[in-house]
């Protein structure tokens, strides 16, 4: 079956994990794509789920399963951009386009845990209302074509420049690619990184003439193999992500649940390009998560 992320509640385990790991009846939340063999980030929709004990996590008390269960395929993505490759501090100043998607609000909100300042980049303002609930200190619309891309450009180094960075951004999380990648190019400081998360517009030429002259790192950002190769960092960064959502630093949340027998309208959500934020399917009541 699809599905990479599961939250659910511990039924059995193996004879070597030790109690002071997981225990019958432990709330936790368990990623298929960090088995050994990397799994291939699926089995997870299902009402039971065989994974190693080095890919579960438990939950603190007080979390919503559902509001966890997305951690690995949006959270997990923004935070290996925003720490691993982009060591992201209160004195940066991080840009993401794609805002109103899944990766784009948890790196909104990660970001902004991590006391940095947000700019949030969206195709049309009637987007821009999730990534603002979410923290974004900004919101500017990059919009569809070249022409919009310029204004886009123009506005976000002004913006910057407002916001204590007059040489451009520190970071940028790219979901979108396409046509605006360049315009992106232009904006961030020197030295500072470009994370390529995802190409929704597409995937265009990259011109090495203008990485040269901004002086711009580009980084392809995949998780799940760092992951598996540094088991106890990575550990380390979960731990991280759900003591901010224990501590109210994150909002846990999920957008939008759908019912197993309803899970085919999960995925046309985003064959259609319609989700936004955390979307979940449920294998029970929501009441007795």
């Amino acid at each position: 079956t699809p599905g990479m992320d599961v939250a659910g509640i511990v039924v059995d385990k193996g004879p070597d994990v030790p109690d002071d790991h997981l225990r019958i009846g432990d709330r936790v939340y368990a990623n298929t794509a960090l088995c050994p063999d990397g799994g291939g980030g699926l089995g997870g929709l299902a009402e039971l789920v065989s994974v190693s004990s080095h890919a579960v996590f438990p939950i603190p008390n007080g979390l919503h399963l559902s509001s966890v269960a997305n951690i690995g395929r949006n959270y997990c993505a923004a935070y290996h951009s925003l720490k691993v490759i982009g060591n992201v501090g209160p004195s940066d100043l991080v840009l993401v386009d794609g805002a109103s998607g899944g990766v784009g609000m948890a790196t909104v909100e990660l970001a902004k845990a991590m006391g940095a300042k947000v700019i949030a980049g969206v195709s049309r303002m009637e987007k821009g209302t999730l990534p603002s609930t979410a923290g974004a200190d900004k919101v500017l619309v990059y919009g569809t074509n070249g022409e919009d891309h310029k204004k886009f450009k123009a506005e976000l180094k002004a913006v910057a420049a407002e916001m204590g960075h007059p040489q451009g951004v520190s970071l940028i999380v790219d979901v979108v690619n396409g046509d605006l990648f360049q315009s992106l190019v232009s904006c961030i400081k020197p030295l500072g990184k470009i994370c390529l998360v995802g190409f929704v517009a597409g995937q265009k030429p990259i011109k090495p003439g203008l990485l040269l002259i901004k002086e711009a790192m580009v980084v392809g950002s995949l998780w799940g193999r760092w992951a598996r190769e540094n088991p106890h960092l990575f550990r380390n960064n979960m731990d991280e992500m759900l003591n901010f959502m224990a501590e109210g630093k994150i909002e846990p949340r999920a957008d939008t649940i759908f019912s197993l027998e309803d899970s085919i309208k999960a995925f046309e959500l985003f064959e259609q390009n319609r989700a936004r934020g955390n979307t979940v399917v449920s294998m029970i009541k929501q009441s007795k998560l």
